[in-house]
């Protein structure tokens, strides 16, 4: 998360017809929102994120090797002007033309492993792609790590800066992970959208998980912004507190700031929101 308290208070919103399928694949009854998605094992969740490079330069590579295990249908990199590392972007096609973006920054300042900040948010890309795996999805997911946030987002805005008019259109919602796993799941409201933050929350309370607003954009800037600058709809999902806060760019980002039964649990939740946006985006609840 690019350095720039955070207040603490939850919403939560009853959602109607929701059956979430928690196993490997299930099919929801007549009438109810239809979530499929694959639960990934909690050892191979922990096992990614352990494996954080040390190194800025074995970032990129260390990711595309995840992708590559995940045989991602179409991994490409997409250099980027002024800096060595480029974004890395596995892209799964849909039956429609509409696009969720999911993405997450790997590099990370000197000070610290960058195990929090944010090989958290980057290792779990993969594992959110095999989840989403063996499904035939409605929209196309883009799923990006991106370079260079720390250095003023520049990874993100350069991806969102490249895009075509036509393009940008087509994105109908952006996720970003940043920094995961230091508390219980925590997303920022003051830029989100409103239908992505709902639908977040509802999910959440179905699933007797947490998930909180903590709003940390006064203090920090990631790279939803640079979607959210562009006026596509944007999350940020994190875990950032006034007492969590103090570990990022320092040398308390080590593996032990990450809290691995929160880290899970806001895998889940992950893993079922993606599901359930392909589901509700584009189409009213009936």
């Amino acid at each position: 998360m690019k350095d720039e308290n955070a207040g603490d208070y939850a919403g939560i919103f009853l959602m109607r017809r929701l059956m979430l399928c928690l196993l490997l694949f299930c099919a929801a009854p007549a009438g109810a929102v239809d979530i499929q998605f694959k639960e990934i094992p909690r050892a191979v969740i922990e096992s990614r994120l352990r494996l954080a490079p040390g190194k800025n330069k074995e970032r990129e590579p260390g990711l595309r090797e995840l992708f590559e295990q995940e045989r991602c249908p179409q991994l490409s990199e997409q250099p980027v002007k002024h800096v060595k590392a480029p974004n890395l972007i596995c892209s799964v096609p849909g039956s429609l033309e509409s696009i969720i973006v999911v993405g997450a920054h790997f590099d990370f300042v000197d000070l610290g492993a960058g195990v929090l900040d944010n090989w958290s948010g980057a290792a779990i890309l993969p594992s959110l792609l095999e989840s989403l795996q063996g499904v035939p999805r409605r929209h196309r997911f883009i799923f990006i790590g991106f370079t260079a946030e720390e250095q003023g987002l520049i990874g993100s805005k350069f991806y969102v800066q490249n895009l075509t008019p036509e393009q940008r259109n087509q994105i109908h919602a952006m996720v970003n992970l940043d920094s995961l796993g230091a508390s219980p799941s925590k997303f920022e409201q003051t830029r989100a959208d409103k239908q992505l933050t709902g639908a977040l929350t509802a999910l959440a309370h179905n699933m007797s998980l947490p998930a909180s607003i903590v709003n940390v954009h006064n203090v920090g800037r990631s790279d939803a912004d640079s979607f959210q600058d562009a006026r596509i709809p944007a999350i940020v999902l994190h875990s950032v507190t006034t007492e969590t806060w103090p570990i990022l760019h320092s040398n308390r980002d080590q593996l032990s700031a990450v809290h691995i039964d929160d880290y899970y649990d806001t895998f889940r939740l992950i893993a079922a929101y993606l599901a359930y946006l392909d589901q509700i985006l584009d189409q009213p609840l009936q």
